[in-house]
Order: structure tokens, then C-alpha cells, then sequence
């Protein structure tokens, strides 16, 4: 920047740009460096080679070299690779104490350099300087202890110059450090090779001691057995148990412990090992030791043995799934089926009465639905394998104690308790549990397992009054009225069945109407009584005019077996179609007509089976116009109609399809007669 004669700074003028538009060709970087590259322009050629001929020459070169690398290192002094390239070039011209002397130079400025003080001492015992090299790993080890690298390559020397008490005392200073777990290794590696058992069995007891895991102690276990010292490797396992105590109890060393007595044959004391150890350790952490333990009594152990740890094992798993969600109820009937399998009664017990106390905690049968079997199969159990009716009577009435009946019951708890008092002969309490049943909370299921026990009773007068009850509270359930009047007919008092039969009919409601009046027909069919199933049908026709009433119908004045049968089968189907002329439904007015052409088929004569086809419909096929949700057009669909010729409205549809098909015949008529010259002209040419 310019300066003016009063001292002010002149800016300089900036050049002003003519054109700033851009380029019409656009250079990149990449295609400057790639026209570089092609060009070569950044090649340089090699330096000339020279050759040192006498000592002045060589010394000059030195002076040369040796300067270079005091310019680079007072550049920048922290870069340790200068200094090393320095002093291994001063190593190769075996000039040894100015390699020395740079390396310490080096070490002034950074001592922390791990790879400065291992390139040292390479260079020393490279020149078989050991006594140097002997210096220097000290000096690394006291100014940096905490460097594996320095010890290891110490004592690496020493041990291969033969100095193993040198390096025994190496090995020494470093575990005052406390180090890794490898160099204790390294150091019992050391004694191992030179047959020092005893010494490597002090290093072992100073290594779990620093090192208390439980991965070491079983080390030092397997050392011992490994040296066929059987009672100090048991010696080594049992401290370890005491060590760790029950509060830090580890499967493995277990593990360890009972497979080392396993392969001293001790099969009692491996056993003794693990229902310790399962007893004590938590079974979420146990699952390496019961897959051992399991293995074990497969190996040497009885049936009983297996079993027993087996159980045990998925003991602990259900323990957990209930323990995770008490509401699982699928999980408690896991538990319970095993208990009831191997446990005393008292376990079972305490099992099932933990099960029921989670009570669902909504008052809606579904979620009720899975935990009521909790208490029939305790209540089983109880009757069943504990053999104690007493217990089982308590179990039934707790639980229809516990269910709110207001809302929801169950009829099978109700069923099965009465069902147990009359397997132990207590006909009254069992009528006074279905009693109360049907009292607090009336189901159909009640009314009728009640029925069906009086039944087997033959206590036909309370079966009555049972029914009278039960069609007091459902008057619309058909099953119970068919139910009652086959129970009257049974015991041969058809008045009251017929009765009954015409109460049910009448009744404004019911859910099978349809299974009612067949139920109804067949029973005077059965009576032999034709003129009131006459009278029945003819009272089904006034509610329903459907095509299978009169078919029925049909079929009935067919089977009545009498002399006019087939003539008021006849008569029934000549009604049935008159008055099904109106029906929409032409489907059921087909099905009459094909049912009647089957009758004239069998039974009729060449006039009426002509008759009844007279009647039979054409079928043609249509399309109609569809429509979407929204009124849009949706295309066309084809269907099937049926045409009646009785109708008189396709009374026209029918002549125009007659007219049609006659001029389909006519039309195939001539042009087979044009067809027959042709060929008369060319059989005359052959």
C-alpha cells in the first residue's frame, strides 16, 4: 500500500472490468488440472545421480545432509518424525553416538512419544548395546509405567540373553503397577516355562486378589488341575464360593466347579454343587447352569433325577410369565397342569388359590370367560385327585359366591355343582344350587340341564313344572315347547301335547316359528289324526302362503295313503298355483311347478303330465340398467327371467317369441334348399 508525502495511505486503483458478462466457454478447475496432467507440466525429472568418490566428498555430503535435517527439526520442532529419520540416517552410517545424541535431544522435547523410546532402544539392541538398551527400557518404564509395550519388550530381552532372573525382577517392578490381566499372564507364562509351579501358584493367588473376577479364579483352578493338583484346584473353587459369597453367586464358577468334580467322578458332590447353586442363584441368571445340571442327570443321574430338574426349570419359566402379567390366565393352567403332575397336594393348592385370587378386574363376562375354569379345575382336583369332597363343596360355593349373578353368570359352574352333590348323593343340595340358579340369574342352559336331571330322575311331574317355569321366562324359545310336548307325548297324554302345541302356535313371538308347525304336523301325523293336519296346514297357509308350506302339503295328501290321495295332491298343487300367480318370487312359483311335473311324472296320466308343461315357464335372458351408491350410472347386467304362459300380460311376449323361433326355422329351412343344387350341379360335373 502506497504512501502519500502527508503521511495519509493511498489506495491503489482497482482495474475496471470492460465486460462482465460471462465467458461463452466455461472452464472448470477439473479440466485446468486434467490439461496439466496430459501436458506433463507438473512432472519434475529426477535429481542427477552422484557418486561420493574419496572422504571429502562424502564428508561434504554429510555437512549437506546433516543440515537439512537441522533446518527441518528447527522449522518445527515437535514433528518426531524428523528427528527419527535424523538418527536412523546417522544409525546407517553407523554413526551410533550422534544417533544417541539426537534421540535424547528428541526425548527433551517430547518424553510422552511411545514410539521415540521404542525406536531407541531398537537402534541399541540392534548394535548389541545392551547396557545402553538396559538404560533406556528403564528410563521408559519409570518416566511412562503405564505402557504394556516398554515391559513387554523388556522383559522379552532379558529373557532371550538368558537373564531370567533380570527379567523375573522386570516382571516384578511391573506388577507393582497392577496391571491388565494380560501381563499377569505373561508373567505366569514366564515361571510356566521355566518349571516354576510354585512361583506361578504365588502369582495366581496376587492375580485374583487384584483381578477378582470369576473368570480368573476358575483359571487358576483349571491351572492347578491341569498340574494334577486335584485337592488344590478343589481348594481354589471352594474360596472362590466363599469369596463371591451369596450376594455376587456367578452360574459359571458353579458351572466350573461341579464339571472339575464331575471328571473326578465325585457325582454326589456335583450334584450337591448345583441345588446350591439353583437354590441361591436367581433363575433368570441360572439358564447355563439347569442346561448343565440337566446334562448331568441325563449322563449320571436317574429318571426321577431328569424329571426333577426339568420340572423345576419350567417351574421358573411360569413363575416369571405370572409374575410378568398375574392375569394370564393361560399361563396359570400351564403351572397348574404341571404341578398337579409332580407336586404334593398343599404346593397344588397354594398354586391354584394364588390363580384364583387374580380376579379379572372388569365385570364383563368376556374377560370372566378364562379365569372361571381356574375354579372348575381347582374344584376338579379337589374331587377327583385330592379326594376331598368337603374342600371341593367349599371350592363351588366360593366361586358362585364371587361371580355377580346381577350382571353375568356362568350356568356351567351352576351345573357342575349340582352334578357333585348328586355323585355324593345329595339330591336336595343339588336341587337346592339349581334352585337358587335358576332364582338369581334364569338361563336357558339352567332350565334345561335342571330338566334333563329331573329327567333321569323320572321326576316327570317337577320336569312340568320346570317346562312351566321355563316357558313363563322364554315364551318365544320353540325348542321348549317342542321339548314339552314330545316329554307329554312320551308319557302318552296327547291332549296335553296338542295343548301345549296350539299355546305355542299362538304365541305373538317366536324365534322358529317354521320348526314349531313342522314339529306340530308331524306329531298328528304320528296321532294318525289327517283331518286336523289338514286343518294345521290350511292354518299355516292363512300365515304363510311360502312354496315349501305347499309342497308339504302335497306331499302329505300323497302319503295320506286313501283312495283320493293322489286327487287332493292334484288339488293341492292346482291351488298352490293359482294363488302363487301373484308372486313376485318367480323362482318359488318354478320350484311348485317342477315339484308337480314330478308327481305327474309318477303318478299322472299323458293329459296331465301335458298340462302341468303347458304350465312350465320360458326362460329368457334380460339386462337392466345398474346403478352406483351415488346414482351414477354403473352399466348393464344380464339376468334370467321366467315368462308364464298362464299370465296374461306375456301372453304378447310369448306369441313374439313363437313368431321368432318359427323364422329361425324357416330361415335354416332355405338355406339348406339353396345349399342342394350346388351340389346336384357339382356331382352332374364329376
Amino acid at each position: 500500500m502506497a504512501s502519500t508525502a502527508a503521511g495519509k495511505q493511498r489506495i491503489p486503483k482497482v482495474a475496471k472490468v470492460k465486460n462482465k458478462a460471462p465467458a461463452e466457454v466455461q472452464i472448470t478447475a477439473e479440466q485446468l488440472l486434467r490439461e496439466a496432467k496430459e501436458r506433463e507440466l507438473e512432472l519434475l525429472p529426477p535429481p542427477p545421480q552422484q557418486k561420493i568418490t574419496d572422504e571429502e566428498e562424502l564428508n561434504d555430503y554429510k555437512l549437506r545432509k546433516r543440515k537439512t535435517f537441522e533446518d527441518n527439526i528447527r522449522k518445527n520442532r515437535t514433528v518426531i518424525s524428523n528427528w527419527i529419520k535424523y538418527a536412523q540416517w546417522e544409525e546407517s552410517l553407523k554413526e551410533i553416538q550422534r544417533a544417541r545424541s539426537i534421540y535424547e535431544r528428541a526425548l527433551d522435547v517430547d518424553y510422552r512419544n511411545v514410539t521415540l523410546w521404542l525406536k531407541y532402544a531398537e537402534m541399541e539392541m540392534k548394535n548389541r548395546q545392551v547396557n545402553h538398551a538396559r538404560n533406556i527400557w528403564d528410563r521408559a518404564i519409570t518416566t511412562l509405567p503405564r505402557v504394556n509395550q516398554f515391559w513387554y519388550k523388556y522383559t522379552y530381552m532379558e529373557e532371550m540373553l538368558g537373564n531370567v532372573a533380570g527379567a523375573r525382577q522386570v516382571f516384578e517392578r511391573w506388577m507393582e503397577w497392577q496391571p491388565e490381566e494380560q501381563a499377569w499372564h505373561s508373567y505366569i507364562n514366564f515361571e510356566l516355562r521355566y518349571k516354576e509351579v510354585e512361583r506361578a501358584r504365588t502369582i495366581y493367588e496376587r492375580f485374583v486378589i487384584v483381578h477378582p473376577d470369576v473368570k480368573n479364579w476358575i483359571k487358576y483352578a483349571r491351572f492347578e488341575e491341569k498340574h494334577n493338583y486335584f485337592a488344590h484346584a478343589r481348594k481354589v473353587y471352594e474360596r472362590a464360593v466363599e469369596f463371591f459369597g451369596e450376594e455376587h453367586m456367578n452360574e459359571h464358577l458353579f458351572v466350573a466347579f461341579a464339571k472339575f468334580e464331575e471328571n473326578q467322578k465325585e457325582f454326589e458332590r456335583v450334584r450337591v454343587i448345583y441345588k446350591y447353586a439353583l437354590d441361591r442363584i436367581p433363575k433368570q441368571e441360572a439358564q447355563e447352569l439347569f442346561k448343565n445340571y440337566t446334562v448331568f442327570e441325563k449322563k449320571f443321574g436317574d429318571r426321577r433325577g431328569i424329571e426333577d430338574i426339568i420340572v423345576s426349570k419350567r417351574r421358573f419359566q411360569y413363575e416369571e410369565e405370572v409374575k410378568a402379567n398375574p392375569h394370564n390366565y393361560d399361563a396359570w393352567f400351564d403351572y397348574l397342569r404341571l404341578v398337579e403332575s409332580d407336586a404334593d397336594p398343599d404346593t397344588v393348592r397354594e398354586v391354584y388359590e394364588r390363580a384364583i385370587a387374580n380376579v379379572p378386574p372388569i365385570q364383563e363376562k368376556r374377560h370372566w370367560k378364562r379365569y372361571i375354569y381356574l375354579w372348575i379345575n381347582y374344584a376338579l382336583y379337589e374331587e377327583l385327585e385330592a379326594k376331598d369332597p368337603e374342600r371341593t363343596r367349599q371350592v363351588y360355593q366360593a366361586c358362585v359366591e364371587l361371580i355377580p349373578h346381577k350382571k353375568f353368570t356362568f350356568a356351567k359352574i351352576w351345573l357342575l355343582y349340582a352334578q357333585f352333590e348328586i355323585r355324593q348323593k345329595n339330591l336336595p343340595f343339588a336341587r337346592k344350587a339349581l334352585g337358587t340358579s335358576i332364582g338369581k340369574c334364569p338361563k336357558n342352559k339352567l332350565f334345561k340341564g335342571y330338566i334333563e336331571l329331573e329327567l333321569q330322575l323320572r321326576e316327570f311331574d317337577r320336569c312340568r313344572k320346570l317346562y312351566e317355569k321355563f316357558l313363563e321366562f322364554t315364551p318365544e324359545n320353540c325348542t321348549s315347547w317342542i321339548k314339552f310336548a314330545e316329554l307329554e307325548t312320551i308319557l302318552g297324554d296327547t291332549d296335553r301335547s296338542r295343548a301345549i302345541y296350539e299355546l305355542a302356535i299362538g304365541q305373538p313371538r317366536l324365534d322358529m316359528p317354521e320348526v314349531l308347525w313342522k314339529s306340530y304336523i308331524d306329531f298328528e301325523i304320528e296321532q294318525e289324526e289327517y283331518e286336523k293336519t289338514r286343518n294345521l296346514y290350511r292354518r299355516l297357509l292363512q300365515r304363510t302362503q311360502h312354496v315349501k308350506v305347499w309342497i308339504s302339503f302335497a306331499q302329505f295328501e300323497l302319503s295320506a295313503g286313501k283312495d283320493e290321495s293322489l286327487s287332493r295332491c292334484r288339488q293341492v298343487y292346482e291351488e298352490a298355483n293359482k294363488t302363487m300367480r301373484n308372486c313376485e318370487e318367480k323362482e318359488e312359483r318354478l320350484m311348485l311347478l317342477e315339484s308337480w311335473r314330478n308327481f305327474e311324472e309318477e303318478f299322472g296320466t299323458d293329459g296331465n303330465r301335458e298340462r302341468v308343461e303347458n304350465l312350465m315357464p320360458e326362460k329368457v335372458k334380460k339386462r337392466r340398467k345398474l346403478q352406483a351408491e351415488d346414482g351414477s350410472d354403473a352399466g348393464w347386467e344380464e339376468y334370467y327371467d321366467y315368462i308364464f304362459p298362464e299370465d296374461a300380460a306375456n301372453q304378447p311376449n310369448l306369441k313374439l317369441l313363437a313368431m321368432a323361433k318359427l323364422w329361425k326355422k324357416q330361415q335354416q329351412e332355405d338355406e339348406a334348399e339353396e345349399m342342394d343344387p350346388d351340389k346336384d350341379i357339382d356331382e352332374s360335373e364329376s
